[in-house]
C-alpha cells in the first residue's frame, strides 16, 4: 500500500560536505571509487551519506527501510536536485539558507542539555560540521521542493478521481487510531508591573556592567535565559530579516554596530541587544534574555481568570468560539474558534500522539465536556501558560472511509497523482542524465531501471 502511495520528495539526507566536495573534484565521468554509492549528474552519494540518513531517521523516530529502498529514494531526489539547480526559475537563496541553518541548530540545541550531548547524539565532531550538514539539508530540501512545485504546478484532483481512487484502494487504506477533535484557549499569565520593573532593572544593571568593562559574552553566559544562545555568549549569527519577532528585529536594526539597546520586550521576555554587524538583509547580534516567567501568584491569577471564562461558557452566556477570540493568547487557534490541528493540518488528533499533559487532562471526558484550567509549558520555549480544552468530537478507531474521511482520502489521492507525475518527469530526464550506481547494489530490485534508461555521457 505505502509503495503505491509513494511520495518521493522525502526528507533530504545528511552528507559529508568536505569529502563530497573533494571527490567531485577528483572523480572522472563513469568512474566509481570505494565509498561512493552512486553518481547522478554531478551529485555524489557516499556510503556515509546513507549511514547518516539512517542515523538521522532513527534520531527523529522515522521508519528506516532497507538499503535498496534508501538508495533508490536518494537517487530519485538527487536527480530532482541536479535539474533543480540548473533551473533559472528557482531563486538562489544561499544566504537565507545559511541563516536558517544557524537558527535550526540553535532550536535543536535547546532540546539537549549541552552542545556536546547533541553532537554525540547526531555523531558529529564539531558544531561547524553539524551546521554545514544542516545547511546542506536545507539547501537540498529547498531546491527539491521548488522543483517539485514547478513540476506539479496546477495539478488538482476531481471528486470522481477521488472516488475512483477510493474504490481501487479502499481495502488497503490505513487504520485510524482513536482520535478527538478539540478546541482550546491559552492564556499567558500577566506579570505585575512590579515584576516587570524588577526584570528591566536587572537588565539595566547588566548593561551598565558591560559598559563598565565586563564582556557581553560572559554576561550572556551568566545571566541569559535563552537556551539556544546563552552558551555561545548570546550570539545569534547570520540572521535574515524577518526571522526574529518584530520588536526584537526593530530594536536590533535601529542600533549602530557595537551599540547596546535598552531593555526590549517581546513575547519571550525582556532583552538587551548588541548589534555586531549588518550586511544587507543579514545581521549578527548578541542578546541577553530574561524570560517573562510568571511567579506562583501570577499563575494563580491567570487560572482564576480562565475559570471565569469557563463559567460563562458553561452557563451559555459566551460561546467557546467567542471566548477563544476574546481571551486566547494562542495566535494559531484564536481566530479559528480555538480548534486545534495536527502537523498534517487536520483537526482529527490521534490520542496517542497528543501532548501527554493534554491527553491526561481530557482522559475520561465526553463530547462537549470542558477541562478545568491547568498549567502547561507551551512551545519550544516552554513558556508557562494556562490552558482550557473543550472536547468537540470523539472519533473511535476505524479504517478510512470516504463518507467520514473524504479530505484525508483526497489528500492521499492527490499526493499519489503528483507522485506519478514526478515519476514520469524523472523518467523523461533519464536519457539526459549521467547515472552510475556501485555494483554492490546490482542485486537491488529497483522500481526504475536506472542503468537501462540512462545514457553514459
Amino acid at each position: 500500500m505505502t509503495k503505491n502511495f509513494r511520495f518521493f520528495f522525502i526528507l533530504s539526507f545528511l552528507v559529508t560536505t568536505f569529502a563530497g566536495t573533494l571527490l567531485k573534484a577528483q572523480l572522472k565521468q563513469g568512474q566509481l571509487v570505494d565509498g561512493i554509492a552512486a553518481v547522478i549528474g554531478n551529485e555524489i552519494v557516499l556510503e556515509s551519506d546513507i549511514e547518516e540518513y539512517i542515523n538521522m531517521s532513527k534520531q527523529q523516530g522515522s521508519p528506516v527501510g532497507d538499503k535498496c529502498e534508501i538508495i533508490e529514494s536518494i537517487i530519485h531526489n538527487k536527480l530532482l536536485l541536479f535539474h533543480a539547480k540548473k533551473d533559472t526559475l528557482i531563486q538562489n537563496r544561499s544566504k537565507e539558507l545559511k541563516a536558517d541553518a544557524d537558527n535550526r541548530f540553535q532550536q535543536m540545541l535547546s532540546g539537549f542539555p549541552s552542545e556536546k550531548d547533541m553532537l554525540a547524539a547526531y555523531k558529529y565532531r564539531t558544531a561547524y560540521e553539524f551546521k554545514a550538514a544542516i545547511e546542506k539539508i536545507s539547501s537540498e530540501q529547498y531546491y527539491q521542493g521548488e522543483k517539485y512545485k514547478l513540476i506539479t504546478k496546477g495539478v488538482d484532483i476531481t471528486p470522481s478521481e477521488v472516488s475512483a481512487f477510493y474504490d481501487t484502494y479502499k481495502t488497503q487504506l490505513p487504520q485510524v487510531n482513536d482520535e478527538v477533535k478539540l478546541s482550546r484557549i491559552i492564556m499567558y499569565p500577566k506579570l505585575t508591573d512590579a515584576h516587570k520593573q524588577e526584570i528591566i532593572d536587572k537588565l539595566k544593571k547588566i548593561k551598565a556592567a558591560i559598559q563598565g568593562g565586563e564582556s557581553f559574552e560572559n554576561q550572556a553566559r551568566i545571566y541569559s535565559e535563552d537556551p539556544g544562545s546563552a552558551s555561545n555568549g548570546g550570539l545569534i549569527a547570520n540572521v535574515a530579516k524577518g526571522m526574529m519577532v518584530k520588536p526584537f528585529e526593530a530594536a536590533a536594526l535601529n542600533l549602530q554596530e557595537g551599540e547596546i539597546s535598552d531593555p526590549v520586550e517581546t513575547e519571550y521576555g525582556y532583552h538587551i541587544i548588541q548589534l555586531i554587524k549588518k550586511s544587507g538583509k543579514i545581521y549578527d547580534v548578541r542578546h541577553i534574555l530574561i524570560a517573562s516567567t510568571p511567579n506562583a501568584e501570577e499563575i494563580k491569577t491567570a487560572k482564576a481568570e480562565l475559570q471565569k471564562v469557563k463559567t460563562q461558557i458553561v452557563d451559555g452566556t459566551l460561546s467557546f468560539k467567542d471566548a477563544a477570540l476574546k481571551y486566547s493568547d494562542d495566535k494559531s487557534t484564536k481566530f479559528n474558534a480555538g480548534v486545534m490541528t495536527g502537523q498534517d493540518g487536520s483537526d482529527n488528533l490521534e490520542k496517542t500522539k497528543m501532548d501527554p499533559v493534554d491527553a491526561y487532562q481530557i482522559a475520561g471526558l465526553n463530547k462537549g465536556d470542558i477541562t478545568e484550567p491547568y498549567e502547561i509549558e507551551e512551545g519550544q520555549s516552554k513558556k508557562k501558560a494556562i490552558e482550557l480544552i473543550q472536547i468537540n468530537e470523539i472519533v473511535p478507531a476505524h479504517t478510512l472511509d470516504i463518507t467520514t474521511d473524504y479530505e484525508r482520502i483526497k489528500s492521499i489521492a492527490l499526493n499519489q497523482k503528483k507522485g506519478n507525475i514526478v515519476d514520469q518527469w524523472i523518467k523523461s530526464k533519464l536519457p539526459d542524465t549521467f547515472i552510475s550506481i556501485n555494483n554492490r547494489y546490482k542485486d537491488c530490485k529497483f522500481k526504475t531501471d536506472w542503468k537501462r534508461e540512462s545514457l553514459m555521457k
